[in-house]
């Protein structure tokens, strides 16, 4: 049995954990002084309400440890796997990809470690399409090549850091809103919007060029996100070309980036 494993700073959100059965590794987010394992005692209502303190704190990210990896492998061992499928943040911004490979010293199966090239959600659009091959009956090396091909096939949208022109729907410089798109690493201003209608309307078309059988990720970071996340989610969920639209939160290891005022949706094509 193929047991599957991730980092937090792919936001796997629990619907999809718990289906399929995919151990999240956490990492540690530092707020002002102090450190927390991000999903295990920081979640995203806790993490935004510390960064809207005033002065705002420091926050800042590192990755997992061997030995957390080490952990998550033994945990899926124990559930019975005979071999792991280990998919997570591009190394090129983090260095989750090496504990990984060094913790795989740790254990007596085949563990099959990819870098994603990509981060957020993105990373578990990776960490689906490898599950759902695994489901089917595909084994390790084809699932782990699933993961790896994804990178070009994953599309997302979303607003960053527009607090103001969230909470009120109004925009928040005279130019408008900007809608940004990011196609493998290729991220490009879409459109500028001024209203939450306009955005959704934005939002929704772009992501439903993408495919004609899509599964989409609509993520939401702090609670003033809601009305557009929740307008957008009905928006593509009614789509003929949507087979299943998950939701997600932005939590720490985006957010403390990203900021207050953020909101992002991911797409991908299946078969």
């Amino acid at each position: 049995m193929i047991g599957i494993c991730t980092d937090s700073n792919s936001q796997l959100p629990d619907a999809l954990a718990q289906r399929y059965g995919i151990e999240i590794v956490p990492v540690t987010v530092t707020v002002g002084e102090h450190d927390y394992l991000e999903g295990v005692d920081l979640d995203a209502d806790h993490f935004y309400g510390l960064l809207a303190a005033d002065p705002r704190p420091g926050v800042s990210t590192s990755h997992p440890s061997p030995g957390q990896f080490a952990v998550a492998y033994e945990n899926l061992l124990q559930r019975g796997c005979d071999e792991i499928l280990s998919v997570h943040v591009t190394a090129a911004t983090s260095g989750t990809v090496n504990s990984a490979r060094l913790a795989t010293r740790s254990v007596n199966v085949p563990v099959r470690v990819v870098d994603s090239g990509t981060v957020g959600f993105g990373v578990s659009c990776c960490a689906w399409a490898a599950a759902e091959a695994v489901a089917k009956g595909r084994d390790l090396e084809t699932a782990a090549q699933v993961a790896e091909s994804m990178l070009p096939r994953v599309g997302a949208v979303f607003v960053v850091g527009q607090l103001g022109f969230i909470r009120t729907g109004e925009h928040a410089q005279r130019d408008g809103v900007p809608i940004m798109t990011m196609r493998g690493t290729d991220v490009e201003i879409l459109a500028r919007v001024d209203t939450i209608e306009e955005a959704v309307d934005t939002m929704a078309t772009a992501v439903l060029g993408w495919g004609t059988r899509l599964n989409v990720a609509v993520g939401l970071g702090d609670r003033t996100g809601e009305t557009l996340t929740d307008a957008l989610a009905k928006s593509l969920g009614s789509a003929d070309n949507v087979v299943e639209v998950v939701r997600y939160r932005i939590g720490p290891s985006i957010g403390a980036y990203a900021g207050l005022g953020t909101v992002g949706c991911f797409a991908f094509p299946v078969d």
